[in-house]
């Protein structure tokens, strides 16, 4: 009885050390958002858009978000490559980084920059 114990024992360290270690690895690393038209992920991209209008005074339009990608931390980072106008001419794609605690209703735009152009911090 003691060598079936020791075997489900260590069978169920091979099956689930894998897993364990997986889950481990992507906490703090970016992942990517696979549906970025889920509204909440629209509304963060909207947030960053009016808060970079509203600390620059600038005159940007949301469009919509083209990609994404999230970071847990001490609540979620979304890195958001958005797409704006400014009213005179075609969109252009801008990088974002929000950073949110939602059961403290928090935000805060950290990054908003053109894309591949490096990130300003605010």
């Amino acid at each position: 009885m003691n060598n079936k114990i020791i075997f489900l024992l260590l069978l169920s360290l091979v099956v689930l050390l894998p897993l364990y270690a997986s889950a481990a690895a992507r906490v703090g690393g970016w992942s990517p958002i696979s549906d970025v038209k889920d509204p909440h992920v629209v509304e963060i991209g909207e947030y960053a858009v009016s808060q970079y209008n509203y600390r620059s005074k600038a005159g940007l339009k949301f469009e919509t978000v083209v990609r994404g990608e999230t970071q847990v931390v001490a609540g979620t980072n979304y890195r958001l490559t958005v797409a704006a106008n400014d009213g005179g001419g075609a969109s252009k794609n801008y990088e974002a980084i929000v950073w949110e605690k939602p059961w403290m209703k928090f935000r805060n735009l950290t990054s908003f920059e053109p894309a591949n152009h490096g990130l300003r911090f605010f």
